[in-house]
């Protein structure tokens, strides 16, 4: 750890122990769960709905730890030789921690965030500046107020670049999550409906997603989908920086002389033209076979790809990349001749229309496991509508609804329209209908948030459907 333990005392106030530490000490490896405790470590005690870290204050001093930090409120006493700084709030404080290590490193900073696609467009960048650069990125769920700082800490001074990955759940958030990184890039995939129970309306979601750019390098660039006016709009109203828009077209549009085609690249900085039937997408003079399949993977490619060139990546490389997806997101698999897509991690209106756009295209008969979408509030109703109906003009063979929820009663007005309907409480509960109408050659989709935890199905269907 390149922090001295002095920096501390500019950053908290002067340390409150009574043992003393020389002017050149520095700070141990950062820890935040005293169960993983190390000695030398440096213990930082959060506070969370359902946790607080200063329960294990002692804990973490009888396992050899550097010292800590308490908050304003904490009123127990400290070990008397245990190095102790005072702050107003913990999780502050570790994330301005974060930022002095952040400012240590040369490494450049690419941060991701979006309503959709986030974790997929870090995945295709890593496997893109992999080929050049020695990357660092966050993993699993580390994207949060918690997440981007360990993201952070993980990294040394070998990575020539940090991938950090930005959720939010309200306005501000990702403003400290900014704060805390310093991106010189940064990426906001798109604007869509997830969370719009919470922020209120999609203006705001724009607003929140925006606040990438809060400690954003002001030589630096942030990198866009060129046809969604209102996130053009508020980046606009925030930053007066560079600003890369990006586009895709498909081929048969251009083939067929489309007049929206026409003049992109007055509209786009960086324009791909996609081929579905062949999943490759022509960028300048160079044709990429993509990594993942579906028009909005091609995006969030031509998305990384833009960040690569920014990086000056040589992009005769890209034929090198391996790109590996955590399970739920974008997987593919096949049993008994039946191909199930499993987007079983989490669903918006705006990821299950794209999801249900790319199976459709697939010949045979469709079929949908479909659970509610959540963190939408008084908008549920209305986009859980908006599926049914677009479930209906996509003319789907069969869905099964999972979950309690009201929301999903939207759905009886439509189901005359659709060939085979079934609404179920568990997940693991839909297989009795599958089983039931599947047979080889068919197609099918799992969508659901998270906490319905669709994921539970699928040992379900690669028993029932194995000896097809």
């Amino acid at each position: 750890m390149s922090i001295k333990l002095k920096q501390l005392n500019d950053l908290f106030g002067t340390c409150l122990s009574k043992k003393i530490f020389c002017l050149e000490d520095q700070l141990g490896p950062i820890c935040i769960d005293s169960r993983k405790i190390k000695k030398g470590d440096f213990f930082i005690p959060l506070v969370g709905e359902n946790f607080n870290g200063h329960k294990f204050i002692f804990e973490a001093y009888k396992k050899g730890a550097q010292g800590t930090i308490i908050s304003d409120d904490f009123n127990e006493q400290i070990p008397e030789n245990f190095l102790y700084w005072q702050v107003k709030d913990t999780l502050t404080a570790f994330q301005q921690l974060a930022f002095i290590y952040r400012k240590s490193l040369s490494s450049k900073i690419v941060g991701i965030t979006g309503s959709t696609g986030k974790t997929t467009t870090r995945e295709i960048l890593r496997a893109i500046l992999e080929t050049t650069f020695k990357v660092h990125s966050s993993s699993n769920n580390n994207n949060n107020d918690f997440g981007v700082p360990l993201t952070l800490f993980e990294a040394n001074h070998s990575h020539e670049i940090i991938l950090v990955e930005m959720a939010m759940r309200g306005l501000g958030e990702i403003k400290r999550l900014s704060n805390c990184s310093g991106p010189d890039i940064a990426v906001i995939t798109n604007i869509g409906s997830a969370h719009i129970g919470r922020l209120g309306s999609i203006q705001n979601i724009a607003k929140a997603k925006c606040e990438i750019i809060s400690k954003l390098n002001h030589m630096g660039v942030v990198i866009i989908p060129g046809n969604d006016d209102l996130l053009s709009e508020s980046l606009n109203n925030v930053w007066k920086g560079k600003v890369i828009k990006v586009g895709i077209i498909e081929s048969n549009l251009i083939n067929k002389g489309n007049s929206r085609n026409k003049d992109l690249s007055s509209i786009y900085d960086l324009c791909g033209e996609f081929d579905f039937s062949s999943n490759t997408l022509k960028v300048e003079e160079n044709i990429f076979n993509l990594p993942l399949k579906g028009k909005h993977n091609a995006i969030n490619f031509l998305i990384s790809l833009a960040v690569a060139k920014e990086l000056r990546v040589d992009m005769e490389r890209l034929t090198k990349m391996n790109v590996q997806l955590p399970e739920g997101r974008s997987q593919t698999f096949s049993v008994g001749g039946i191909t199930v897509y499993d987007e079983t991690y989490n669903a918006s209106p705006e990821s299950v229309r794209a999801s249900l756009e790319f199976m459709i295209r697939k010949k045979g008969r469709h079929f949908v496991v479909l659970g509610t979408m959540y963190e939408l509030g008084e908008y549920s109703n209305y986009f859980h509508e908006e599926i049914a109906k677009f479930i209906c003009e996509m003319q789907i063979d069969g869905l099964v609804l999972v979950g309690e929820d009201k929301c999903l009663e939207v759905f009886n007005k439509y189901s005359y329209l659709i060939p085979n309907f079934c609404r179920v409480n568990k997940s693991e509960e839909a297989i009795i209908p599958l089983t039931n109408w599947l047979r080889y050659g068919d197609s099918l989709l799992l969508k659901a948030s998270r906490k319905i935890r669709l994921e539970k199905l699928i040992p379900f269907i690669k028993t029932t459907f194995n000896h097809l």
